[in-house]
């Protein structure tokens, strides 16, 4: 199978609010960065895909605009995912190891403010049984984080613990949304607070992939991709253990994350990027990943996560190219990166990342 690597990634500074900018305007400076750091032209780049939500955008192929960004000459081979853009950078990964491109790039935005996230975010749920209850995102996190109070898994000390480490952790991501020490907040939705939430903002990111001699002729450090593979749950929640991901599990064993095992069987990954937008997703995560050793020293979320800035659209794209840029720059040898989508980590991914030693 060939060899295929991250060898660039950039964001934009995540904020509140980005109206004074166009989504073509908030991905241009992004796009440039990322092909300015391999030196490369868009004629050099073979494949392009991205992920974006027309729901966010209000219209619908709103990625056709976007494609502004890239530039119309000369003509690209392109593609689109109604998702998070880490399953856009699933596709040109395929499309590489299929030796139909050399080099992708994949990028993701997402502009929140101009609407309601969280009734946006409800035209995901069930259209007979769950849609019609209305519930939003945080209602149903909320559940979710009721069950695992309920089950003895955690508790609201513990989950503040998360948001106050994520946050603090954030203090040096010059991206960031939310930086610093950041209250625990009033009740959103019990028992979840607007700490164990992640901010509403707009961002965009990108990533560049290349195969095999082009990825280490473009980067000293190439982030290999040694595995990749993502996994969908049920869609009704009433028959899904939302104290448990099972999906999350499953994807990484088949991309390999446990193949080489730490003690209790965590995957020997220094690094991990966990797309957990609320503070009790974390806690699923960790467990489905092995990753709750006592002694365990595996840097969760070092960027601080989606809750320091969770561009929807963009969060789990952000999650690959932060594990693959501490691999760049030497802080990290093996990485685990997971993007997630839908309610209550409906729909997971896991890709195992590597340096050369």
């Amino acid at each position: 199978m060939r060899e295929v690597a991250i060898v660039a990634f950039g964001q934009s500074d995540h904020v509140r609010d980005s109206a004074e900018t166009s989504e073509v305007e908030m991905l241009m400076p992004v796009l440039h960065d990322v092909l300015a750091q391999t030196g490369l032209a868009a004629r050099d780049i073979d494949f392009t895909c991205s992920g974006s939500s027309d729901y966010l955008a209000g219209r619908a192929f709103s990625f056709t605009m976007a494609l502004d960004g890239v530039g119309a000459w000369p003509p690209i081979s392109e593609s689109h995912v109604e998702m998070d853009g880490a399953w856009a950078l699933y596709e040109a990964w395929v499309k590489i190891l299929t030796g139909e491109a050399e080099t992708a790039l994949v990028y993701a935005y997402g502009k929140s403010s101009p609407g309601d996230l969280r009734e946006v975010l409800t035209r995901q749920l069930d259209p007979y049984y769950v849609a019609p209850l209305w519930p939003d995102s945080v209602a149903l996190a909320a559940l979710q984080a009721q069950a695992l109070i309920d089950a003895g898994l955690t508790d609201a000390r513990a989950l503040a613990g998360i948001a106050a480490r994520s946050r603090a952790a954030a203090g040096s991501n010059p991206h960031a949304q939310l930086r610093g020490e950041v209250p625990a907040g009033e009740v959103l939705v019990a028992p979840l607070r607007t700490g164990d939430c992640p901010p509403i903002g707009d961002g965009a990111a990108a990533v560049v992939l290349a195969a095999g001699d082009t990825a280490r002729r473009l980067v000293d450090r190439p982030a290999w991709i040694r595995g990749i593979d993502h996994r969908i749950e049920a869609h009704s929640l009433g028959v899904r253990d939302l104290t448990d991901s099972p999906s999350t599990r499953l994807a990484a064993e088949r991309a390999g994350a446990f193949e080489l095992k730490g003690r209790g069987g965590a995957p020997m990954v220094d690094t991990a990027e966990l797309h957990a937008p609320f503070t009790s997703q974390e806690v699923v995560l960790r467990r489905a990943l092995n990753l709750d050793a006592p002694d365990s020293t595996v840097c969760i979320n070092p960027s601080g996560g989606a809750l320091a800035a969770n561009p929807v659209m963009a969060a789990g794209l952000i999650r690959l190219g932060e594990a693959a840029a501490r691999i760049h720059r030497g802080a990290s040898d093996r990485a685990l990166a997971h993007a997630t989508s839908g309610p209550c980590l409906q729909q997971n991914l896991v890709a195992v990342l590597e340096g050369e030693r």
